[in-house]
């Protein structure tokens, strides 16, 4: 037995007038808000700190002003290195799933062969995916590659801290599968965040579920001083110090922890189907 593997045929079925016919509309997010929780449930909100949550963005834009002089010279160091040792432009742009639903043009240092999901279609990435490059694998195990992404927070559409934001082919199908998934999306996404510093890349529904109680988690305990800690954390982890030890001195709940505090979310949750390896 493996654990289930998300489908990622692109969804066409609900689409805004004059929208990209590869995604769904806001229309269909605004479906998965109205799927009910259990009656004695509330959404997963801020337990304290709730004025922090309006006033995010100025200290997301006055930290993303200050750090992007720093990471302009890494970013075009890093692009140097992706263009020297493979085919294709040095920076890449997706589409991702940002606040209430709404799309967004996220950018990215190439981590991967040019065009990679030309024949295979929107995917996640696997341990040992062959499709990253040698300087790629190194750019996204320092998250060096996710630098770019400064821009996107100058402009509103991300936080520095919060959950990453996903694909929109990926989105329906998880929230069918793990209903409640939408709660994630109630917040700007951000470049790092508590699962980010802790768990490896999404590759299949288990892992998912497990991010998204880190998510949930983030949420619920939302304040100035854990998005300090976790972006101390970051810096850390790009130097090269693992976060058993970082999370550590920096008192972040490890991923046990937070699956333990989101026990009243997680069994509200089924199961991820398993199937049978083919």
């Amino acid at each position: 037995m493996e654990a289930s593997t998300l489908q990622t045929k692109t969804n066409r079925r609900v689409v805004a007038d004059g929208a990209d016919s590869r995604y769904p509309s806001l229309s269909a997010f605004d479906s998965m808000r109205r799927r009910r929780l259990p009656l004695d449930r509330e959404p997963v909100r801020p337990l304290n700190h709730r004025w922090y949550l309006s006033s995010k963005y100025v200290a997301d834009f006055l930290l993303a002003v200050l750090l992007i002089v720093p990471a302009v010279p890494i970013v075009l160091l890093a692009a140097l290195l992706v263009k020297l040792t493979s085919r294709g432009p040095a920076f890449y742009s997706q589409t991702r799933v940002g606040e209430d639903g709404r799309l967004f043009a996220i950018w990215k240092i190439r981590s991967m062969i040019h065009n990679c999901e030309s024949l295979t279609g929107a995917r996640w990435s696997m341990p040992g995916d062959p499709r990253v490059t040698p300087v790629g694998a190194i750019l996204r195990a320092t998250h060096l590659d996710e630098l770019p992404q400064l821009l996107n927070v100058l402009r509103g559409e991300m936080s520095l801290i919060g959950p990453r934001p996903e694909r929109p082919e990926f989105v329906p199908e998880l929230e069918r599968e793990l209903p409640g998934y939408w709660q994630r999306l109630t917040v700007r996404p951000g470049v790092t965040g508590l699962a980010q510093v802790q768990l490896p890349p999404d590759s299949d529904l288990i892992s998912v579920r497990r991010k998204l109680a880190h998510d949930l988690f983030y949420i619920r305990h939302l304040s100035p001083w854990l998005d300090a800690r976790l972006l101390l954390c970051t810096a850390a982890y790009s130097l090269g110090l693992p976060f058993g030890i970082a999370g550590k001195i920096l008192g972040i709940p490890d991923g046990p922890t937070v699956e333990e505090a989101m026990r009243d979310v997680l069994t509200d949750l089924p199961a991820p189907r398993a199937r049978r390896s083919a």
